[in-house]
This record gives structure tokens, C-alpha cells and sequence, in this order.
């Protein structure tokens, strides 16, 4: 499988980013190139690029845009901070290139643009350890259902639940995938379906309201989705509609995984009551994909996320290994390697 690259900077400290536009997916692939930081910005809020880990790298290439064209360095942060709300990452990358901008010596923009480099390294390394630890959840012949999209498309790497799915087919397993389709922007139509199916994986699309008849039916024998933020109690913020079949996995006796690399655990919020959810426009829900599909002036209430109880959650697959809800590190410590 070679997949188009979803974040991508091009020449040197004069450069400039070029992300893969999301918003063109399945039917068109179309690239953005990214010369100043409000041009990344806008490339986020519009889910131009999104995904939590991609996001994080995203707007770290973005600081180095706006220090190189004079910005300063905290406003620079606060702009980029505010594009999105609840991915952890995001806060996580920019935090990590103010510390760095702000010591050593040499060229202020190289600093940083070496460091927004190795966040996109890492990020890549981490999601192929996602993907081996992930792997040996999927059995043969397993049916497996994922919800929004957590592949190549949301990281710099493989993915992080779909990482999972890709390394066990490179071993040779044979397993079928059900994507929720992931109202109202379809990530898992446009996005999940379209990678899974590029990489030659057996996949099927499923409305979301079909996951409880899929589960019924016992074609599900586990559920892998993505986070946006896990709290320090375990609970775990993700798309919307995520909540929803965690409870139904629950009810039909079905383990379900959160796949997250490291930078997403928020240890300085207690439980997920604390996790900030970001509201989005209504005409997402009244004009889904361009096209009035509701009455003019009617309420809409568009949350983009929800929040998954660690209760529900049978483990979170990080790059070191798969822990517990309870197990999850509090400030100041490091994820342990686990089997």
C-alpha cells in the first residue's frame, strides 16, 4: 500500500508544509501548500488535515511559519492553540516548540524546524508500535468496527487504530473491517473506507445507526477506534458518535480498544467531565455535504466530539504497550513498555 503523504514539508528552512486536503477525499486527491501559519490554521479548522497526532504535527510546522515571518513566539502558540479545542496534541506540539524556542542558541527558525521535524518521526515511530502491539488483538477471521478515521490520513505514520489493521494484514491475517460512516462529515466513508480499501483490506460501510443489528448479527468480535484526549481516570474524548458504540459494545459482550499514542493523555484533567468539546458550524448537520437536507432556521446542536467512561473501555493501545484504563500515567511519568 503506498498511500499519498498526509503532512509533508518541502525544502529547507525556507520551505513550506503541504498537507494532503481531506476535504477532496474519496474523489479527488488534492494537495495544499502552506506558506504562513494562517494558512496552516485555516487548513485545520476546515479539517483540511485532522486527526489528532496530525494536527500536533501540523501546527508545529505551522509555529515555524509564523516565527519565520517575524511572529512573535507566545502569540504565535495562542493563535495556532485556538484552530481546535479538544485534540490534546495540538496543545502538546506547540507547548514542546515554545519550550524549545525559547533555549539554546543558533538560528531560532532551525530549532524549530528541526524540532517540528522529529515530532513528525516520532509520531511515525509510534504509530508502527501502535500497529504491532494492535495487531494481536485481531484474530482470523475477526470482524472488526471502527468509528471516524484513524489511519495514515490522521498521523504522520500508519495510523493509530488503523495501524493496527494494516500491520495485521501485512502478517497475513484475513479479517473483515465495518466503518461507521461517522455523521455528519462521513470521516469513515470518505476517509476509513477509502484507505482500508486502497490497501486492498475487506471492508464494508455501515451507516453508524446499523452498528447495533452489525453487532447483533455476531459479525463483530472487536472494536477499534482513535482519541482526541484521554483523561487521567481513563475516560476518553473522540468523534462523535464513539460513546455510542462503546455503550452498544458493552451490551453485546464485545471488547473495545482506544489506540492513542502518548502525547494524547491530558493527565491534567481527572476525568473526561474536564475535557473541553468543540461545537462546530450547524450547517455541517442542515447542509450535509453541501446540500439542504433539513428546514431553513430549525436548532442544531453539533458537538464534534463526546466522551467514552474508562468503564467501557477494555484497554488503550499506546506505543508502549496496551494498559488499562486505570493504568493510565499521571503527570510527570512516563508509559512503561509493556507486553
Amino acid at each position: 500500500m503506498t498511500l499519498p503523504r498526509t503532512i509533508e514539508w518541502v525544502g529547507d528552512h525556507g520551505g513550506h508544509l503541504r498537507l494532503l486536503d481531506q476535504t477532496r477525499l474519496p474523489t479527488e486527491v488534492v494537495f495544499l501548500d502552506c506558506h504562513t501559519s494562517e494558512d496552516v490554521r485555516a487548513a485545520i479548522c476546515r479539517l483540511s488535515v485532522r486527526g489528532a497526532p496530525a494536527i500536533g504535527v501540523a501546527a508545529a510546522y505551522g509555529l515555524v511559519l509564523a516565527v519565520r515571518a517575524g511572529a512573535e513566539l507566545d502569540a504565535a502558540v495562542a493563535r495556532l492553540h485556538g484552530s481546535r479545542p479538544t485534540a490534546v496534541n495540538l496543545g502538546w506540539a506547540l507547548e514542546r516548540l515554545r519550550i524549545c524556542g525559547r533555549h539554546g542558541s543558533g538560528d531560532p527558525v532551525q530549532k524549530l524546524l528541526d524540532e517540528a521535524h522529529a515530532i513528525a518521526a516520532e509520531d511515525e515511530a509510534m504509530c508502527a508500535a501502535m500497529g504491532r502491539h494492535g495487531a494481536g488483538l485481531i484474530g482470523e477471521g475477526d470482524g472488526v468496527l471502527t468509528h471516524c478515521n484513524t489511519g495514515a490520513l490522521a498521523t504522520a505514520g500508519l495510523g493509530t487504530a488503523l495501524a493496527a489493521l494494516f500491520t495485521a494484514a501485512r502478517q497475513g491475517k484475513k479479517f473483515r473491517v465495518f466503518a461507521d460512516e461517522t455523521r455528519p462529515l462521513l470521516q469513515g466513508a470518505r476517509l476509513t473506507a477509502w484507505e482500508l480499501h486502497q490497501a486492498g483490506i475487506d471492508v464494508t460501510l455501515i451507516c453508524d445507526s446499523m452498528a447495533a443489528q452489525v453487532m447483533k448479527e455476531g459479525r463483530v468480535q472487536l472494536v477499534l477506534v482513535g482519541a482526541d484526549r484521554i483523561a487521567a481516570n481513563g475516560d476518553t474524548a473522540n468523534k462523535i458518535g464513539t460513546y455510542s458504540v462503546a455503550v452498544l459494545a458493552k451490551a453485546h459482550g464485545i471488547p473495545f480498544y482506544v489506540a492513542a499514542p502518548s502525547s494524547t493523555f491530558d493527565p491534567s484533567l481527572a476525568s473526561g467531565d474536564g475535557i473541553p468539546i468543540e461545537q462546530r458550524d450547524p450547517r455541517e448537520v442542515t447542509h450535509g455535504m453541501g446540500r439542504q437536507t433539513a428546514p431553513e432556521g430549525v436548532e442544531v446542536y453539533n458537538p464534534a466530539f463526546d466522551v467514552t467512561p474508562a468503564s467501557l473501555i477494555a484497554g488503550i493501545i499506546t506505543e508502549k504497550g496496551i494498559l488499562r484504563p486505570g493504568e493510565v500515567p499521571t503527570t510527570g511519568e512516563r508509559l512503561e513498555r509493556r507486553g
